[in-house]
């Protein structure tokens, strides 16, 4: 017998497509084999990305993000909870910081694909999360500061071929 979950108003899930020039392996292997490097390409948005634990793409290892969100210091510790290469996507849960002062749950999904017939590819962001109360927003503000770390590493990527 199937089982139906009801989710309050409290949890919600948004998402944004960003078109990027860079293949699809190459970008998805910025936040599954080097995070770090994020720093390195949105050095106005992400100032550090430390392996807290595990091996960089591996599931339970242990991310520590620093980074400015609306021109303040934020810190968020995030456990890789899936890495799938063949579709090139991976989740990341924040276990911790700033972020959890207003959500109770956080995951944050990349996937990255390839145009058909066309150079470039396309990266979803996908925000599942739980507020703690009805006067938490919805984390659409993320939106556009996902998008433009995301053209930023597009950038980068390319500067480096």
């Amino acid at each position: 017998m199937a089982e139906t979950t009801t989710k309050s108003s409290l949890w919600g899930e948004v998402e944004v497509e960003v078109d990027i020039k860079a293949p699809a392996a190459k970008f998805y292997h910025v936040y599954a084999g080097r995070p770090d490097h994020v720093a390195k390409a949105t050095s106005s948005k992400v100032q550090a990305c430390d392996l807290l634990e595990g091996e960089w793409g591996i599931v339970g290892s242990i991310v520590n993000w620093n980074y400015v969100y609306a021109g303040k210091a934020k810190v968020a510790k995030e456990r890789i909870e899936l890495v799938e290469p063949e579709k090139k996507l991976i989740k990341f849960r924040v276990i911790e910081g700033d972020v959890l002062a207003v959500y109770k749950s956080f995951l944050i999904t990349i996937q990255v694909t390839p145009k058909e017939g066309e150079v470039g590819s396309v990266v979803k962001w996908h925000l599942e999360y739980e507020k703690n109360d009805e006067n938490v927003p919805d984390p659409e503000n993320f939106l556009p500061f996902l998008a433009e770390m995301t053209k930023e590493i597009d950038e980068h990527l390319l500067s480096e071929e």
